[in-house]
């Protein structure tokens, strides 16, 4: 923290401490065991990075980065919910309260689905604001279409390796929709 307020700026040391606090103290220690939505509440602290990278530079918090951090936190349930609908046995049996195994695999079917559309409309916004240019929105539509077609064929299937799969198809997602905003903002 005095790296950060000595060499960077003050705003960016206080959020990287509350990011911190959220994620050690908050999110790991209270929300993790205590409740089914530990995931979406605990989801802010993961998407801290990009408000934190943007204040880093800029010494200010932008609606831009903003974005950012809500393109991460809505992505956050449906990535972690595939995941935990695999593994969700390995969840139950250390008494952690995932939403598969409190509500079931169809409910958290259903709420991967919700949270994929919410995703896919959070993820216009930086065309919609013009953050972006028609590179990224081309590039995220198809992004999406992914997305979203893993979210309906979870709903079809019992094979819940399609969980993993779908899962291993966020991660490469997120990386993907960040680069795409970059290789747009470097192309325009």
């Amino acid at each position: 923290m005095f790296m950060l307020t000595v060499m960077v700026n003050i705003l960016t040391a206080v959020l990287t401490f509350l990011s911190l606090i959220g994620y050690a103290v908050v999110y790991t220690v209270w929300l993790k065991r205590a409740t089914s939505q530990n995931i979406v509440i605990g989801g802010a602290a993961g998407a801290a990075p990009p408000v934190l990278g943007w204040t880093a530079i800029t010494g200010e918090i932008h609606a831009y980065a903003l974005i950012l951090f809500l393109i991460i936190f809505v992505w956050t349930p449906p990535h972690f919910w595939a995941l935990a609908i695999y593994r969700r046995e390995d969840y139950a049996g250390v008494g952690l309260p995932m939403l598969p195994v409190t509500h079931g695999v169809p409910f958290t079917r259903w709420q991967i689905l919700f949270y994929t559309i919410i995703l896919i409309l959070v993820t216009l916004l930086p065309y919609l604001t013009g953050m972006s240019g028609m590179i990224y929105l081309a590039g995220v539509s198809v992004l999406n279409v992914g997305f979203l077609g893993y979210a309906v064929a979870l709903l079809k299937t019992k094979n819940e390796r399609l969980a993993m799969d779908m899962f291993h198809y966020s991660v490469l997602y997120l990386m993907a929709l960040f680069a795409i905003l970059l290789v747009d903002h470097y192309l325009n």
